[in-house]
C-alpha cells in the first residue's frame, strides 16, 4: 500500500506525520526506538502527540498517554471537518477523513476514569522513598521494613500496611528485660534491628512523609485490585490499538506523585514482558508528558533505573516517547536513546533558553538546506523539525514539516460523553470496586490482640502456624525466600499464572463477601494464603 492509496496517508509499515520540501514519515519497526517530543507552550505539542497516537492506533499498536490538559481525550470522538483542517489535509495531498479511537480512560483518583491502583509492594522501596522525597537514611530505614515484610510473610497491600509495618519496627523503649519477652511484636524488631540502627525519629519522620502523600490522594492509588499491564495491551474488534488516557490533571497538582507513578509503570512492564527482540511494529508506544518531572532532582540510584529501563525496554517491544518543553530538560544518556525527534518551536528570552536551541539544534543530522538553530525560533504552531530514523536505524536529516491534522476531534470530550465511553469500557466492574484484603495490617493487629501466632523470624514464615509452613514451602519451591526481583523466568511464569488465578478466585470471593461473618473463614484463609504464603511471589 503506498501513500496515495490510502486517504489517511499511513501505509503498512510507515506513519505519515507531516510534510515540507520532503515528506516525515515514522517507521513502525524502528519505533521501539523512543522518541522525544519537545517545543514552548501553545507550538502544538499535544496535536503532534495526537497523530502519533492515532498512526499508531490504526496500526494495531496499542498506546498509552498522559493528558495533563484533558485535549488529549478528544482522540474519542469523531474529527470535525473544519474549514482549516481541510485546508492542511489537502495541501499535504490527504483526503481529511474525521475518525475515532476505542480508548480506556484510567485516572488515580478513579473520578474521570478507571482507578488505576498498586501494592506498595509492587511500588519498591526505591520508588517509594523518591515518591516521599526520603533521605539516604530514611531510605534504608524504608529498604529495612521491606526486607522485615519479606522475611515474615507480611504483604504490603495499602498504606495502612506500611504504616503499622514501621510501628511495628520501632524499638519499644517501655520494655525492658523479661517484660520484653511479652512484646508479641517483639520478633519483628529484633529482626529490623538486626539491618541497623531503626531510630524511632527516622520512622516517626517517614511517618509524616506518608500523610503528607495521603493528602495528596495517594490512599486512592495504593490498594487492590492492582493494575493489570495487560490491560493497556489490547485491540479491539478491528484490529486497532487501544488508546489508553491516563486522567492527569488533578494528577499533576503532585507533580512527584505523577512522576513516579508513570516511572513504576514503566519499570513494571520492563520486568514483566518478555524479550521479543526487533519486531515489525511496537507491543506498544508509552507517551510520558511534562518528562522533565522525572528526572527532577533524581538521585543517583533512580537516574540510574531510569536508564537501564530506557535502554532495555525497547528489546521488550515497547517504544517510548519523552514530551517536554525543552530538550535540555532530558540528561544526556538518556536523551542518547531517543531515535525519533520532533522539535516544535523555542523562544530563546534567556540564557537557558538560548543553551535549549543550541542544544537541540545540534542533536539533529544537519541538512544543509537548513540553519537548524535559527529555524527553532522562527517555526510558527503547527510546524515542527523532524528527524526520525530510517533504513538501518540512522537517522534522517532534519526537515522542517507541517504536522498533518489529526483525524479526531482536537480538544477535550464532555462529560456526558466521557461517561458514555467508560459505561462501554472493555474494563468496566474490573477495577471499579476497591478490595481491603487481609494483608500486614490485619495480620499485626490480630498478634497484637493475642489471636495470631507470633512470627519466628524466619523468611517465609507467613505469620507462623500451618500458613507459615505452606509458605516456607511454596517459597522454597518457586523461590520466593530469596531476595526482591531475582525470580528466574520460571518463577516469574509461576508468578504471573498464580496472580491470575488467584485474582479471579480470592478476588472475587473478597468482592462478594466482603469481610462478612459467614464468608469470614473461607475468606480468611484465602486471603492469608495469597497474602502469606503467596505474597512474595504475587507482588515480585
Amino acid at each position: 500500500m503506498t501513500a496515495q492509496d490510502n486517504k489517511l496517508g499511513d501505509t503498512d509499515d510507515k506513519i505519515f506525520v507531516g510534510k515540507g520540501d520532503e515528506q516525515a514519515w515514522l517507521t513502525l519497526a524502528l519505533a521501539n526506538r523512543h522518541g522525544l517530543v519537545t517545543g514552548a507552550t501553545g507550538t502544538g505539542k499535544t496535536v503532534t502527540l495526537q497523530v502519533m497516537a492515532e498512526g499508531f492506533a490504526r496500526a494495531g499498536v496499542p498506546v498509552f498517554a498522559a493528558d495533563i490538559k484533558g485535549d488529549l481525550s478528544g482522540i474519542s470522538e469523531v474529527g470535525e471537518a473544519k474549514d482549516f483542517i481541510v485546508k492542511r489535509a489537502t495541501e499535504m495531498g490527504l483526503t481529511f477523513q474525521p475518525d475515532q479511537f476505542s480508548t480506556v480512560f484510567w485516572d488515580v483518583f478513579g473520578e474521570q476514569g478507571h482507578p488505576v491502583r498498586a501494592t506498595i509492594t509492587e511500588m519498591g522501596p526505591l520508588l517509594l522513598a523518591r515518591m516521599l522525597d526520603l533521605n539516604d537514611v530514611q531510605e534504608g530505614v524504608l529498604n529495612v521494613a521491606f526486607r522485615v515484610a519479606d522475611d515474615n510473610g507480611l504483604a504490603l497491600i495499602d498504606m495502612k500496611d506500611l504504616r503499622a509495618l514501621l510501628d511495628a519496627i520501632v524499638p519499644d523503649s517501655g520494655k525492658k528485660g523479661p517484660d520484653a519477652d511479652d512484646d508479641p511484636l517483639g520478633p519483628i524488631r529484633k529482626a529490623a534491628q538486626g539491618f541497623g540502627n531503626v531510630t524511632k525519629a527516622t520512622v516517626g519522620t517517614i511517618q509524616r512523609q506518608l500523610l503528607v502523600l495521603e493528602n495528596q490522594g495517594a490512599t486512592k492509588f495504593f490498594g487492590e485490585p492492582a493494575l493489570t499491564l495487560k490491560d493497556f495491551m489490547k485491540t479491539d474488534r478491528d484490529g486497532r490499538g487501544m488508546v489508553n488516557i491516563l486522567v492527569a490533571d488533578k494528577l499533576m497538582q503532585s507533580p512527584r506523585l505523577y512522576a513516579t507513578f508513570l516511572l513504576w509503570m514503566l519499570s513494571e512492564l520492563f520486568e514483566e514482558l518478555p524479550e521479543v527482540g526487533d519486531l515489525p511494529k511496537p507491543k506498544l508506544v508509552f507517551f510520558f508528558d511534562e518528562a522533565h518531572l522525572l528526572f527532577n532532582d533524581a538521585p543517583k540510584a533512580l537516574m540510574d533505573k531510569i536508564e537501564q529501563v530506557v535502554r532495555l525496554i525497547r528489546s521488550k517491544g515497547v517504544g517510548v516517547y519523552f514530551v517536554t518543553q525543552n530538550p535540555i530538560d532530558v540528561p544526556d544518556r538518556v536523551l542518547g536513546q531517543m531515535g525519533n525527534r520532533v522539535q516544535h518551536a523555542l523562544r530563546a528570552f534567556t540564557p537557558r533558553d538560548q543553551k535549549a536551541v543550541a542544544a537541540a539544534a545540534q542533536t539533529f543530522r544537519p541538512n544543509p538546506k537548513l540553519d537548524t538553530a535559527k529555524v527553532i525560533m522562527e517555526l510558527g504552531k503547527g510546524e515542527a523539525l523532524v528527524s526520525f530514523l530510517e533504513g538501518n536505524g540512522t537517522p534522517a536529516m532534519v526537515e522542517r514539516v507541517l504536522i498533518r491534522p489529526p483525524s479526531a476531534r482536537i480538544g477535550p470530550i464532555s462529560p456526558e460523553e466521557r461517561k458514555a465511553i467508560m459505561d462501554a469500557s472493555p474494563v468496566k466492574g474490573k477495577y471499579d470496586t476497591a478490595i481491603d484484603s487481609e494483608s500486614a495490617y490485619e495480620i499485626l493487629q490480630k498478634r497484637i490482640a493475642g489471636t495470631a501466632a507470633p512470627a519466628d523470624g524466619q523468611a517465609g514464615a507467613g505469620g507462623g502456624g500451618i500458613l507459615g509452613q505452606i509458605g516456607s514451602i511454596v517459597g522454597t519451591i518457586f523461590g520466593t525466600n530469596t531476595g526482591r526481583n531475582r525470580l528466574t523466568t520460571g518463577q516469574r511464569i509461576a508468578r504471573d499464572v498464580t496472580r491470575t488465578v488467584t485474582g479471579k478466585v480470592v478476588g472475587g470471593v473478597v468482592a462478594d463477601l466482603g469481610k462478612s461473618v459467614g464468608g469470614q473463614l473461607g475468606g480468611s484463609v484465602g486471603r492469608a494464603l495469597v497474602r502469606g504464603a503467596l505474597g512474595g511471589l504475587l507482588r515480585r
